[in-house]
């Protein structure tokens, strides 16, 4: 088990969950089957935060680009999502975790949708962690409606062009209440972003892995934090100035 600094986790982490599809295929199976394994990692990844006590964790579950996908995969994708809230709700009460979304959800269908809204109601009220799953997101889309309705407040007059400062700009972004995060995780040896919180990662130290997302386990995830924690975050100043040169 590898040894991190309690007092130094990263408060918000991020991952990119990447390789379901190369996993299966890596095992003789179908895609589906690969996702089917993937859900267990989001399970494991979410159960070991909470215990350390990472307060914020968002899942790039499914992009917006992702609905160019084969059909029965999108669906069988779709389906999967349902039964995790299902399953996961009354861990989520139990556990104190809040349930929250980013991205074009009206696209997803209706009864998803209903599923979604009943999780993040029952959940709302919970503190000690906040999960966030990114669905039909995609980072750009996310900055252009952003920019339409400032644009818009301005026309209107509710809103000066000289008042449009990063914190304002930010309000506007679908993760408006998350603070930034400190971590980035991607999956499966690529190094891309993938159109994921273009605006939001300025600052976020990125760790990318070979692992498949279906094997990342508990130990992976400590490595990471324990990676990080060996970092200096300067966010554009001299070490000097923050008295660790």
């Amino acid at each position: 088990m590898t040894k991190i600094d309690p007092q130094n986790l990263p408060h918000h982490i991020a991952i990119i969950m990447d390789g379901n599809g190369r996993w299966a295929e890596r095992h003789a199976l179908g895609r589906i089957s690969g996702h089917r394994k993937g859900a267990d990692a989001v399970r494991e990844t979410v159960k070991t935060c909470r215990e350390l006590g990472v307060k914020y964790l968002t899942l790039y579950a499914f992009s917006s680009e992702n609905w160019q996908r084969p059909r029965e995969e999108v669906s069988a994708l779709m389906s999967l999502l349902g039964v995790y809230l299902e399953r996961e709700l009354s861990t989520m009460m139990e556990k104190d975790i809040r349930l929250i979304t980013i991205g074009e959800i009206e696209r997803l269908n209706p009864t998803l949708q209903e599923k979604l809204m009943e999780a993040k109601r029952l959940t709302a009220a919970n503190r000690s962690m906040t999960l966030i799953i990114a669905l039909s997101y995609g980072s750009r889309d996310e900055i252009i409606k952003a920019v339409r309705r400032i644009v818009g407040e301005v026309k209107e007059g509710k809103l000066k062009e000289q008042d449009i400062t990063r914190e304002v700009f930010s309000s506007y972004l679908d993760t408006a209440a998350i603070p930034d995060p400190d971590l980035l995780i991607r999956t499966s040896g690529e190094y891309r972003l993938s159109n994921f919180l273009l605006w939001q990662l300025a600052y976020t130290e990125f760790y990318f892995m070979d692992v498949l997302w279906p094997d990342f386990s508990r130990d992976d995830l400590e490595g990471a934090i324990a990676d990080y924690q060996k970092r200096q975050r300067r966010f554009g100043l001299a070490g000097s100035q923050l008295g660790k040169d």
